[in-house]
């Protein structure tokens, strides 16, 4: 058995992590750390979790000591540097998976997205979880990446769980009944960390429904040379062959059918005319594929288990 710990455990991610890794064969709950359910018994809030842990409201210096095989931080953008400096000194071994944006940015950590950057973890106990929009801009792009025009531009719609607990006007179902919600239409955080991780540039433009949980992206993508619809699904189906995270589809996949499931849907492959635009049409469960699964299958590799251990097969909630 392997321990790990989480730091921000009250979000909805937290809960996440705290359900699959309780429904884990190999792996254990060290501590939980939240602030604002400090004393409260995870069980109370989380019921697939049937441990005795209670939530701790601890600091870096006190989270490091407390000698887990892997802490995962789920905290906002800008607050994981004490937490990975602390376990840097008192735990380096100590595997950390970064749910925030802190270290997307950085060479020396391992970026964790499995069904593309694979080939390129050998080991490293520093790994960086990639966002939710760019989890599925990447998947959708990446098999036409070499054979691009111009820009990839995307259109995103997520529940409005992904805008996290913090009151604002993108998580309150009052301001977002019957309305659709855009945001940050350049310079998305997401939009750079894709282009970065994909070496071109891509456009997004995210908005904020008034339903909890998953994603739907369309991209547009011009090519340089003209393909048919069913050339296109087949390089799909052939890049991600073996992928039990991902499924390819011939219709457009809906976000109610993925919501609350592990696994990521590419579909609704569309040609123009003269075969140079394609748009293809992208879902995932913000919570899962797009952060607590994919950090799920982070620690797997980080500790040697099998990928998928613990996360239920495709099409299963």
């Amino acid at each position: 058995m392997k321990t790990v710990g989480i730091v921000g455990a009250r979000g909805h991610t937290g809960a996440e992590l705290i359900r699959l890794i309780a429904a884990h064969p190999r792996l254990e709950l060290a501590f939980v750390s939240s602030r604002e359910l400090d004393g409260q018994r995870v069980a109370e809030h989380v019921a697939e979790y049937a441990g005795a842990l209670h939530y701790a409201n601890l600091d870096a210096g006190q989270a490091a000591r407390r000698g887990a095989d892997a802490v995962i931080l789920a905290l906002p953008n800008d607050k994981a540097a004490p937490f990975v400096a602390a376990l840097d000194v008192a735990a380096p071994d100590t595997v950390i998976v970064d749910l925030s944006a802190d270290y997307r940015f950085d060479d020396a950590w391992y970026y964790g997205l499995p069904e593309l950057t694979r080939m390129r973890y050998t080991g490293q106990r520093r790994i960086s979880n990639p966002g939710c929009y760019a989890t599925a801009m990447q998947l959708a792009i990446a098999p036409l990446k070499d054979r691009l025009a111009g820009p990839p531009v995307c259109f995103g719609v997520s529940g409005y769980s992904g805008a996290g607990t913090t009151p604002s006007d993108r998580n309150d179902p009052h301001q977002l009944r019957d309305n659709l919600m855009p945001y940050q239409l350049t310079g998305h955080m997401h939009e750079r960390e894709a282009s970065r991780q994909l070496g071109l540039p891509v456009e997004f433009m995210p908005h904020v429904a008034a339903y909890f949980r998953g994603i739907t992206l369309t991209v547009n993508l011009w090519l340089t040379q003209p393909l048919r619809v069913e050339d296109v699904r087949a390089l799909y189906r052939e890049r991600y062959a073996g992928e039990p995270l991902l499924r390819v589809l011939d219709a457009a996949p809906w976000v109610s059918r993925v919501a609350g499931h592990h696994h990521a849907e590419i579909g609704g492959f569309t040609a123009s005319a003269d075969g140079r635009r394609v748009v293809v049409v992208v879902t995932l469960d913000n919570l899962l594929k797009g952060a607590a699964t994919q950090a799920l299958q982070n620690l797997n590799r980080a500790f040697g288990f099998e990928e998928s251990a613990g996360i239920p097969p495709a099409g299963e909630p």
